[in-house]
């Protein structure tokens, strides 16, 4: 029994799109191509369809894993609020501390 390789169905997108405008069933694209059935083509325009509602509505594609360390910041206002509050408390834990031991 051997493996189907992979294959890189978003590399053929625009073929799909084209072969789905002249007509033909998602069973004939994926015969076509060689795909293991109907049900690959189908997720593969089901995905890009919910990419084109998003940019449309104006949502953005978030990257995925974790941003490097050396990677600029995304939102530099909310990067700024963050640190503004960070270092309020900071203050405000330093002056309770001198408080509690009496210097000021």
């Amino acid at each position: 029994m051997s493996r189907q390789k992979y294959t890189h169905v978003q590399i053929l997108l625009p073929e799909i799109r084209a072969m789905e405008a002249t007509g033909k069933t998602k069973r004939e694209i994926a015969e076509h191509f060689g795909l293991r059935d109907k049900y690959v083509v189908k997720q593969l325009l089901t995905r890009e369809r919910r990419k084109e509602k998003k940019a449309e509505a104006g949502i953005l594609p978030r990257p995925k894993g974790r941003p490097r360390k050396d990677a600029p910041p995304r939102d530099v206002v909310a990067e700024q609020m963050y640190e503004i509050n960070r270092l309020k408390m900071e203050n405000k834990l330093l002056r309770d501390f001198l408080r509690l031991t009496g210097r000021k």
